[in-house]
C-alpha cells in the first residue's frame, strides 16, 4: 500500500510535465498564427483600431510590415505562460479525475466517465487561467491604430486592467471560456480515448502475440491520427465559443465602455451585423493552429508511453 502511492503521484506529474512541454512548444512555433486568428475573431466590421485583412497570408505580411516581429509575437509571454500552465494543469486534473472515478468503479472507465473527467479538468483550468488569456488577447489586439495608450507588457497590462476596470475585469469572457474549455476538452479527450480503444482492439485481433501493455500496439502514426482526429472534432464544435470569448476580452474604447457587455450581447450583435456565418470566421486558420497543437501533444504522449 505504501509503495503504490508514490508511483501514482509520479505518474500524475509526468503527465503534467508532458502537457506543459507540449503547450510551450506549440506556442513557440505557431504563435504568429495565433495572433492572426485572434484579430480575425474580433473583426466584426466595426473595429476601427485594427487593419482589415484579406486572408491569413495577407494578415501575416501586413502585421510584419507595419508592426515588425514584435507585432507577430505580441502577447508571447502570457501566451507561453497560459498554454504551458493550461496543458500542465489539464493533464494533471484529467488524470486525477480518471483515477477517482476508476476507484469508484471496476477500474475501466465508460465513455461517460471519460467525458466527466475531461469536463471537470477543462472547467478547473479555465478558472485558473482566464486572467492570463485575457491579457494575451489584449496584447495581441494592440496595433498602431489603437486609440488608447498600449500596454507595455504582461505586468503593465495586469496593473492597468485592475486599476482602471477592477479585478473582475480579468474574468471577462469567463462564461464562453467555460463552455469552450469544458466542451472542447471533453469532446477532444473522449474522442481520443474511444478512438484509441478502437485501434487497440483492431490491432489486438490481428496481432499473433499477446501483449500485456495494449498501448505498445500503437505507433507514432496511430498517435498522430488520434490527435488530429480528436482535435478536429473539438475545433468544429466549439469554435463559436472562441469567437465570443475573444470579443468579450477586448480592451474598452477610449471612453471606458466595453465593446460588448456580456455573452448574450456578443451573440445578438454578431448575428445582427454580420450574420451567423461570421461566427466561424477564421476557423480554417484555427484548424491549422490547433492541429499543430494536437501534434505536439501527441509527440509528448509518444515520448511518455
Amino acid at each position: 500500500m505504501s509503495t503504490e502511492a508514490p508511483k501514482r503521484h509520479k505518474w500524475q506529474w509526468e503527465n503534467a510535465t508532458a502537457g506543459a512541454a507540449a503547450g510551450f512548444a506549440t506556442v513557440a512555433v505557431m504563435y504568429p498564427l495565433d495572433v492572426v486568428r485572434t484579430r480575425f475573431q474580433v473583426n466584426d466590421g466595426r473595429v476601427s483600431h485594427l487593419p482589415s485583412y484579406k486572408n491569413t497570408a495577407h494578415a501575416v505580411f501586413t502585421i510584419a510590415r507595419s508592426e515588425g516581429l514584435r507585432g507577430l509575437y505580441a502577447g508571447f509571454l502570457p501566451g507561453t505562460l497560459g498554454s504551458t500552465i493550461s496543458w500542465g494543469l489539464y493533464f494533471f486534473f484529467y488524470d486525477k479525475a480518471k483515477q477517482r472515478y476508476a476507484r469508484n468503479g471496476e477500474g475501466k472507465l465508460s465513455p461517460g466517465l471519460h467525458l466527466a473527467s475531461a469536463a471537470e479538468a477543462g472547467g478547473l483550468v479555465c478558472l485558473c487561467t482566464n486572467p492570463v488569456w485575457l491579457i494575451k488577447t489584449r496584447l495581441q489586439l494592440q496595433s498602431p491604430l489603437h486609440q488608447t495608450e498600449p500596454y507595455s507588457g504582461l505586468y503593465d497590462a495586469f496593473r492597468t486592467i485592475t486599476r482602471e476596470e477592477g479585478f473582475s475585469a480579468l474574468y471577462r469572457g469567463i462564461v464562453p471560456g467555460l463552455f469552450l474549455q469544458v466542451s472542447h476538452g471533453a469532446i477532444q479527450f473522449t474522442a481520443y480515448e474511444e478512438l484509441r480503444k478502437v485501434i487497440i482492439d483492431f490491432k489486438s485481433k490481428r496481432s499473433t502475440f499477446h501483449n500485456h501493455n495494449p498501448d505498445k500496439l500503437l505507433n507514432s502514426v496511430d498517435y498522430a491520427v488520434l490527435g488530429a482526429t480528436s482535435k478536429l472534432a473539438a475545433i468544429l464544435l466549439t469554435y463559436p465559443f472562441q469567437v465570443m470569448r475573444s470579443r468579450l476580452q477586448q480592451r474598452p474604447s477610449g471612453d471606458g465602455v466595453p465593446r460588448y457587455m456580456d455573452t448574450w450581447h456578443v451573440v445578438k450583435e454578431t448575428a445582427r451585423v454580420l450574420g451567423l456565418e461570421i461566427t466561424f470566421y477564421g476557423q480554417k486558420l484555427a484548424g491549422h493552429f490547433n492541429l499543430w497543437e494536437r501534434y505536439f501533444v501527441s509527440l509528448n504522449r509518444i515520448t511518455y508511453n
